[in-house]
C-alpha cells in the first residue's frame, strides 16, 4: 500500500514538495517567457529568477497544505498519495511550517529583485498570489474547502504567472499572453480536481465542500473532459482566427492521447488507491500539453509563422 510508504535523510524533504505538483510553477514560466518572443527579447536574469520563485511558493504551498491538513486531521497513516511526511515521515508540523516560511522568503527577496528591474506591480501581484498560496488551505476559511479551489489555482498558478512573466520580460500587459494563458490554467486547475476527486470520500466526512462533493464523481469527471475538450478548441481558435496564432501551437493536439488516458482512468478508478494513476497521468498531461504549447511558441516566436 502506497500509504505506508515512508521516505527517510533527504528524500522526506523532497516528498515536502510534492514534485508531482512542480509543473504548475513552471510550465506558467515557461509558457509565459516564450510567448515574449513575438515582442522582444528574453532577459534571461529575469526568467531564472520568477522560474526560481515560482517553484518556491508552490512548494511552500503544498508545505502548508501538508501543515493544515495535519492539523485539521485530513492525513492519516491510511492515507494514499506523497502527502503525509508529518504522519508518515516523522516530520514535526513545526519543522514543516518553518521551511514553508522560508521558501516564501526566499520567493520574497528574489521577488523584490524583479521589482526593482520592473515594476511595483509585480511586487502587489506577487504578494497577492503569496497570500492565496497560504490561505488556499490556511486561515479561517480555507479556499481549497470551497468549491473554487480549482479556479484559484488555475487562475493565479496559471493566468497570473504567464501574465507576470510576460510583462517583466516586456514592459507591457497584452491581450496574447492573457489567451494562452486560459488553457493552461484549465489544467493546472484540473490537477486539483484530480486530486479532490481521489479524495472525496475523507473530505465529505471532514466537512469539505469542494466542486467533487457538491456535483460527484460523475459529473466531476465529465467536468473534466469537457474542460480539457475546450481547452484545445480555444487553442485552435487562438491558432487559426486570431491575429497572434500560429499554427505551431496545435502541436499541443500531439497530448491528445494522453487527455483521453487521463480522463478514463479518472472515470474507471474509485478507491484513493485506484486513483493515483488518474492524478499522475493529470500531472503529466499538464506537462506534455505547456511543453508542446511552449515548443510551438519558440517556434512561432522564431519564425513568425
Amino acid at each position: 500500500m502506497q500509504g505506508t510508504d515512508t521516505h527517510t535523510g533527504i528524500r522526506k524533504y523532497i516528498s515536502l514538495t510534492r514534485p508531482h505538483t512542480l509543473t504548475a510553477g513552471f510550465i506558467p514560466v515557461l509558457v509565459g517567457t516564450a510567448s515574449v518572443l513575438l515582442f522582444s527579447s528574453i532577459r534571461w536574469d529575469m526568467f531564472f529568477a520568477m522560474l526560481i520563485a515560482t517553484l518556491l511558493i508552490q512548494s511552500a504551498t503544498n508545505m502548508f497544505n501538508e501543515y493544515f491538513d495535519f492539523k485539521k486531521g485530513l492525513d492519516s497513516e491510511d492515507s494514499v498519495g506523497i502527502a503525509g511526511a508529518i504522519v508518515r515521515n516523522g516530520m514535526s508540523p513545526r519543522i514543516v511550517m518553518t521551511i514553508a516560511v522560508i521558501f516564501y522568503a526566499l520567493a520574497a527577496v528574489i521577488g523584490i529583485y524583479i521589482t526593482v528591474n520592473s515594476s511595483v506591480w509585480v511586487l502587489i501581484a506577487g504578494i497577492i498570489s503569496m497570500a492565496v498560496g497560504y490561505l488556499y488551505t490556511g486561515g479561517p476559511f480555507p479556499i481549497s474547502w470551497t468549491p473554487f479551489g480549482e479556479v484559484f489555482a488555475g487562475f493565479f498558478m496559471g493566468t497570473v504567472i504567464i501574465m507576470i512573466t510576460f510583462y517583466i520580460h516586456t514592459g507591457i500587459l497584452h491581450i496574447f499572453p492573457f489567451l494562452i494563458s486560459i488553457p493552461v490554467a484549465i489544467t493546472i486547475g484540473l490537477l486539483n480536481m484530480a486530486n479532490n476527486i481521489r479524495d472525496r470520500k475523507k473530505d465529505k466526512e471532514s466537512g469539505r465542500k469542494t466542486f467533487v462533493i457538491l456535483v460527484g464523481k460523475p459529473l466531476a469527471v465529465m467536468t473534466t473532459g469537457v474542460l480539457l475538450a475546450f481547452a484545445y478548441l480555444f487553442i485552435t481558435w487562438i491558432a487559426i482566427f486570431k491575429p497572434y496564432g500560429s499554427l505551431f501551437m496545435l502541436l499541443t493536439f500531439l497530448s491528445i492521447p494522453q487527455f483521453i488516458k487521463t480522463v478514463k482512468l479518472m472515470w474507471q478508478g474509485d478507491t484513493p488507491q485506484e486513483l493515483i494513476p488518474a492524478m499522475a497521468a493529470m500531472g503529466k498531461l499538464n506537462s506534455i500539453f505547456g511543453i508542446l504549447l511552449t515548443l510551438g511558441l519558440v517556434l512561432y516566436g522564431l519564425t513568425g509563422i
